[in-house]
């Protein structure tokens, strides 16, 4: 008979369990705390989501990398801003945008080996639109993939990243796609959209 060998915590629980659930935290701050792994993943959530991360989308997708991946292989820095709705209406906060630029930068500084995503849902995605446009040369090719999520800016490029490195994940009938700022049920439910994104991630690396 074969068998494999697994950590279990006290309850009983594989470890992988752990980290499966680590990855779907609200508030993550893995480049802040100084971790270099091979796969890092810079994201803005959502207007009026809790946390750095959110609910909806950003814990769903990055959880999805982690299985592509491997979760002991990815680092994940959500993206510390405001996320309210003037900051929607403005075209996406001014501020969240120029730190996840920054955080960019020092990715690119302290793990240079690293494998970069910037990514974003709704508003979040309007900070990677911004964030982008700040980027200089090295460090827009520094960017192995941008992969925003029900995007208020759908239809425009993302800085100067190439468009096969760009993933842009809308769904029919999400108006915030299509320009208006009106939140329906189709612009809720990115999470079952994943699979797909980890799954562009992986080939982008």
């Amino acid at each position: 008979m074969e068998t494999t060998s697994a950590s279990f915590d006290p309850n009983g629980r594989p470890f992988s369990f752990l980290q499966s659930r680590a990855l779907g935290d609200m508030t993550q701050n893995d480049v802040k705390n100084g971790e270099c792994k091979p796969t890092t993943i810079l994201f803005a959530r959502g207007t009026t989501e809790q946390g750095n991360m959110g609910t909806l989308t950003g814990p769903p997708f990055v959880q999805a990398v982690g299985q592509a991946v491997g979760a002991d292989n990815v680092a994940v820095q959500g993206i510390d801003y405001p996320a309210d709705i003037p900051g929607f209406l403005a075209g996406g906060d001014a501020g969240g945008s120029a730190t996840m630029a920054g955080l960019v930068s020092m990715v690119m500084a302290t793990c240079p080996n690293t494998s970069l995503t910037i990514s974003g849902y709704s508003q979040g995605g309007q900070l990677v639109h911004n964030a982008a446009s700040m980027l200089s040369a090295d460090e827009t090719a520094f960017v192995n993939s941008a992969v925003i999520f029900g995007d208020p800016d759908n239809g425009q490029s993302v800085g100067n990243i190439p468009a096969a490195k760009t993933k842009i994940i809308c769904h029919d009938g999400d108006l915030i796609c299509a320009g208006q700022s009106v939140v329906l049920q189709p612009h809720l439910t990115y999470s079952m959209n994943a699979g797909e994104a980890a799954a562009f991630v992986k080939a982008n690396q």
